[in-house]
């Protein structure tokens, strides 16, 4: 029938239901969200029973062809559930699939759920079946480019507007990952409620204490404020924060400040350069500072001690990890080196 994006769905559902869907991809989020939908129609079109098969190492497939067969017994319709993980039903799950897509039992929806599904895998009989049997929903991954747009319409769904740095800062913090973006979004509508959302708020909500200190750390060390650094990497310390997720953060910056100077030594404007790597209004200053007062071959050494830092993490070097963290942080700052007390 058809070949749909996550944002088509729920449209589709509501025309009318088709008797298979099968929905596919790597973003577990939007994978779930999508059968969740699924479900969801079905018992509101009084699908009142539900059968669920899981894909496993030994799956007996006939388990699937008698529950197809032993529909017409009953009157009640019926949701059938396959969860297949691995996206890889086999020889003898493709030959089921295929017999089930070219006759779809009465008064039956067929939900499949499956991982991401390889370049092959798509091009195979089985997936090419299922397409023209009912709605074929493929997920993709949200790119680091699109997060912002993501977060800003999952929040426009629940009545919030954000300013744009509030979306860059926390586009920026959940990395990503948009299990934890969805997270932080309910958090904050329930801790801010809908209504405007600024960047402030989304650092005081959002951002959980830890990694707001490794955060601003970062910026301390950038501003040159030597006690700020000092006072933070002995409080990350203390709580027990591996010194790897200091180390990230550090080196993250470093590599972005190394990519921006390198693009200032071609001539590339100051503003087309913070523009082009999305540094929020609020940052500007003092990455335009930090950039000014340190060239980009400083940048590029400095990320060379990053790694000589992590294999001292690692054990594979001798040293104190916090102290090297010190030093590279207040080499940051543009101020001589101290030793941090054990």
């Amino acid at each position: 029938m058809s070949q749909l994006r996550p944002d088509q769905l729920a449209g589709q559902l509501r025309r009318a239901l088709a008797p298979v869907y099968f929905i596919h991809g790597d973003e577990t989020l939007l994978v779930n969200e999508c059968a969740d939908a699924v479900r969801a129609a079905v018992r509101a079109q009084g699908f009142a029973d539900r059968q669920v098969f899981s894909v496993e190492a030994g799956f007996d497939w006939n388990s699937l062809r008698s529950a197809c067969d032993s529909l017409s017994l009953f009157s009640e319709k019926r949701l059938l559930e396959l969860r297949l993980p691995g996206g890889k039903p086999g020889k003898e799950g493709g030959a089921a699939l295929r017999d089930y897509a070219e006759r779809p039992a009465d008064d039956t929806v067929l939900l499949i759920v499956s991982g991401k599904l390889e370049p092959a895998a798509r091009n195979s009989k089985w997936v090419q079946s299922l397409d023209k049997a009912g709605v074929c929903v493929t997920v993709w991954p949200v790119e680091a480019a699109q997060l912002p747009a993501w977060i800003e319409r999952r929040m426009r769904a629940r009545g919030m507007q954000a300013e744009r740095d509030a979306l860059a800062l926390l586009a920026e913090r959940v990395e990503g990952n948009l299990l934890a973006a969805a997270q932080e979004i309910e958090k904050l509508y329930l801790l801010n409620g809908p209504g405007a959302v600024d960047l402030d708020t989304v650092t005081e909500l959002v951002v959980d204490s830890a990694r707001y200190d490794v955060f601003g750390l970062v910026d301390s060390a950038l501003a040159g404020d030597a006690v700020h650094v000092q006072r933070v990497l002995a409080g990350l310390r203390a709580e027990g924060i591996d010194p790897v997720l200091v180390l990230w953060a550090l080196a993250r910056e470093i590599r972005a400040l190394a990519a921006m100077a390198t693009e200032l030594e071609t001539g590339m404007a100051a503003a087309r350069v913070l523009a082009s790597h999305r540094v929020w209004e609020k940052r500007k200053p003092v990455i335009g500072r930090a950039l000014q007062r340190v060239p980009a071959h400083q940048w590029r050494d400095w990320l060379q001690r990053c790694a000589g830092i992590d294999r001292v993490i690692k054990g594979r070097a001798t040293g104190s990890s916090w102290d090297e963290l010190l030093q590279l942080s207040l080499d940051l700052a543009g101020l001589a080196r101290v030793r941090m007390s054990a």
